[in-house]
């Protein structure tokens, strides 16, 4: 099974509020890998977003994020651009 992993770091002024989980929680769900979020030893599915919300991830904050499954690489390539571009908020 294919795993791909990248580190983050919450670069929007607001954080992991409901706007950004929604749209990453959206995008995870466009891949048919299991995409998880962590913070610390928290992993949390990166569908759901009441699971991210309850990360409290505030800006600077760093976070692991891990997907596993067919599309693994391209999940985390997707992913990790919606914190490199702040999930267009700035």
């Amino acid at each position: 099974m294919n795993v791909a992993e990248a580190n983050v770091e919450i670069r929007n002024r607001l954080g992991l509020h409901l706007r950004a989980a929604t749209t990453l929680a959206q995008t995870a769900a466009r891949f048919t890998s299991a995409v998880t979020l962590g913070r610390g030893k928290n992993q949390v599915n990166a569908r759901s977003v009441t699971a991210l919300i309850m990360l409290g991830a505030g800006k600077g904050t760093k976070l692991h994020l891990r997907a596993e499954g067919e599309d693994a690489q391209a999940a985390i390539t997707e992913l990790t651009n919606l914190f490199t571009n702040g999930f267009g908020e700035e």
